[in-house]
């Protein structure tokens, strides 16, 4: 007899709800829920691959410990005694912050790791924290502290409404939005132009959500804030500027119409690779759409002036008048205020309080730029990392110079992770702690209906009970927490509160049930479990100032530490690119999520993906062409890979896709390694920094594609 469970899909940001067709005991089948008021019937290939992981022979079910060569099962109690012990031992031995903790991408997927996640950090107290946050959205993040008050304040664009919309740095056809749930963006941006609007897309690469727009301009990788600075200067110059409706509420217009002065459309137009002319025309057609939002997203974040470009964009939105109002970028209003649970936790952002130990980078949020991970393991002096502990992460594969960072994981005292796999960075553990997967725990979206186009809520119990030998991950984590603090004889935050018992007995599906019913809906589990396609709570609606968090509830819009890195910016307006010089950019499938969904079979059957993009001219210069395997070198490394000749990359401009990298000894991912592709974070350059964020630059690596290599017989 088949069955049907209803379950929101947690692999990306779109939040889409599935339906899993059953019996009990196996998966007969998933699709997409028509009846889920948000994703409506919509779902990628990923999904499907849910069962997949599931059922993978390679994830691993119950903890193991790396012996020689070879992994040794472990039960629970004695796995999680040895870890913490190890981790204690470090501690007392060199320092709190001995020990580092990385928390992984999937971390933002369950409410239940989000949570619990804190709990350990806290409880090992050290400073030594990282996250895939300061390889991904951290500048929007810090464009938020500064000109909101708060870092997890996102303005997102209304697509229901707006008429206008422009992304620059950005592929939500693949993406499915990303610091903007929207599943299906491919209607979205159907039904905006099928109402007489516009999309425009501004990006290095034609990429799929080009392709659909109403026009796509090529821009050179990093010249994004030099764009958006002479877009705002034209809106000065041509007295487009509206901030009237916000003036109450909003300071630093003059302050930012004298900072963007010296970046007028001509002087910035050869740097930008854009006319000046196709620049003013832009920013002009922004000020007069009946409403408009701008977005970016990783291709602005992760640049060299990734802090600038996201201020700019906010910015332009304001000053438009499109900040805060329908069809523009508005606040979204969760069903748990998560703003307000991270006010209580002391969690509303910070940057600069501290430093990197050997470069000096900027802490933000409590966490340090990974970029400075490595060398503080490999660098002698007191604070060297000594141990490490991995939350559903592959750093090794997602953080620049990850060839680096494969070394120094590999000289630490203790490496423990949670994890499913064998895979990169976890091949260095002396122990992996696999939790339970998609299809075994309950969900709810807790992080992610912050940046969400339209407010929803759904609840999504486990299709299938966990086995007594199982773990969840919060469970995991909690039980390291307790454990580790207990060895070190010390109790923080959260868990000096709480005793063991005490902490052991509360479930995080009663915090959620908590926090729903002090939220503005007054929601509760009970009432999300009587609507199990999800529930429409509405579109978004205006929100300032009462959801500023500044200290005199306005928007600042002119920071003075991002004014001042103006300076940076207009000096490296006249760079020029080394001979034979070319600038490596990042690309995203719609089959891949990350480095992580590289085992299931149906996502990387077909033709190889992990090629790189050179455009016809630069590979005629090179004597290269199509199906040519070339040697791709950066300051810091070197990869080899196939070549695709395509006009969909910008002239001086090559694309390798994220996440691939899988051939390294000792990973052991029998799909992956049959299809391992090439790590473009083998040629990132863990150096090359945006000074001001503190983040790495992944979009604009310089590289040289130095020869053929050629793979025929005989040559």
């Amino acid at each position: 007899m088949s069955l049907k469970h209803y379950q929101t899909c947690p692999l990306c940001e779109a939040t889409c709800g599935v339906v899993i067709e059953h019996d009990g005991r196996e998966v007969l089948g998933i699709r997409g829920d028509d009846d889920d008021p948000f994703s409506r019937g919509y779902i990628c290939p990923k999904a499907a691959a849910l069962v997949d992981i599931h059922q993978d022979p390679d994830r691993l079910r119950q903890p193991v410990r790396r012996v020689g060569d070879r992994w040794e099962p472990m039960g629970w109690d004695e796995a999680l005694d040895h870890c913490a012990e190890r981790l204690a031992d470090v501690q007392r031995r060199h320092g709190r912050d001995a020990v580092a903790l990385y928390r992984g991408n999937p971390i933002a997927h369950g409410y239940a790791a989000l949570l619990y996640s804190e709990a350990l950090a806290t409880a090992l107290g050290t400073r030594s924290r990282y996250s895939a946050t300061s390889v991904d959205q951290l500048p929007h993040m810090l464009a938020s502290l500064h000109v909101f008050g708060h870092q997890a304040l996102f303005a997102v664009p209304d697509l229901e409404r707006t008429a206008h919309l422009v992304i620059i740095g950005g592929n939500p056809l693949v993406s499915n939005g990303s610091l903007m749930t929207a599943p299906d963006m491919r209607s979205r941006l159907a039904a905006i132009r099928a109402r007489g609007g516009r999309v425009v897309v501004i990006d290095p690469r034609r990429t799929e959500t080009a392709k659909v727009a109403d026009e796509h301009h090529f821009v050179r990788p990093g010249a994004d804030a030099a764009l958006l600075a002479a877009m705002v200067h034209t809106l000065f110059d041509e007295k487009l500027d509206r901030p009237a409706r916000l003036t109450s509420m909003m300071d630093g217009v003059e302050s930012i119409r004298a900072a963007v002065a010296r970046f007028t459309p001509e002087r910035v137009a050869g740097a930008v690779g854009l006319e000046a002319t196709t620049i003013r025309r832009i920013a002009r057609e922004i000020a007069q759409a009946p409403s408009a939002a701008v977005y970016g997203r990783v291709g602005i974040s992760v640049a060299e002036f990734g802090g600038l470009s996201c201020w700019l964009l906010l910015a332009m939105n304001a000053l438009t008048g499109n900040l805060d109002r329908a069809g523009g970028l508005m606040f979204p209003t969760p069903p748990i205020d998560f703003l307000a649970l991270l006010d209580r936790l002391d969690l509303r952002g910070s940057h600069g309080r501290r430093k990197s130990r050997v470069r000096g980078l900027p802490e933000f949020g409590g966490e340090l730029p990974v970029s400075s991970l490595a060398e503080d393991m490999e660098v002698p002096g007191p604070g060297r990392i000594r141990a490490f502990v991995s939350l559903l992460g592959n750093p090794v594969l997602s953080t620049p110079n990850g060839r680096r960072l494969d070394r120094a994981l590999a000289g630490l005292d203790f490496v423990v992770a949670v994890d499913l796999y064998v895979n990169e960075t976890t091949r260095h553990a002396d122990v992996i702690l696999p939790g339970t997967f998609a299809l075994e725990r309950d969900h709810y979206d807790a992080a992610l209906h912050l940046v969400a186009t339209r407010n929803t809520a759904k609840w999504s119990p486990p299709l299938f009970e966990k086995k007594d030998d199982q773990r969840h991950d919060w469970q995991i984590m909690l039980e390291l927490a307790l454990r580790t603090s207990e060895r070190a004889g010390l109790r923080r935050g959260l868990l000096s509160r709480l005793a063991g018992p005490a902490a052991r007995r509360i479930r995080p599906d009663q915090l959620v049930d908590l926090l729903l019913r002090l939220g503005p809906y007054e929601l509760s589990l009970a009432k999300l479990r009587e609507h199990p396609h999800g529930l429409d709570l509405g579109p978004l609606v205006p929100r300032l100032p009462d959801v500023l968090r500044t200290r005199d509830r306005r928007v600042h819009l002119a920071p003075a530490p991002l004014v001042a890195d103006l300076d940076r910016l207009a000096a490296g307006l006249d760079r020029e690119p080394a001979d034979g010089e070319l600038l490596l950019i990042g690309r995203r499938s719609l089959r891949s999520n990350n480095s992580w969904m590289h085992n299931s079979h149906r996502l990387v059957k077909g033709p190889a993906r992990c090629t790189l993009l050179m455009h016809p001219e630069d590979a005629r210069q090179r004597g290269l062409a199509e199906g040519d395997v070339v040697a791709v070198a950066s300051r810091v490394g070197e990869v080899q890979v196939p070549l695709t000749v395509t006009d969909d990359v910008m002239k001086g401009v090559v694309s390798l896709p994220h996440g691939w990298g899988h051939g390294r000894p000792g990973v052991q991912l029998s799909v992956a390694s049959a299809h391992p592709g090439a790590s473009i974070n083998d040629l990132t350059d863990d150096a090359f920094i945006d000074t001001y964020a503190g983040t790495s630059v992944l979009n604009g690596t310089p590289v040289q594609v130095k020869q053929r290599v050629h793979t025929d017989a005989g040559e």
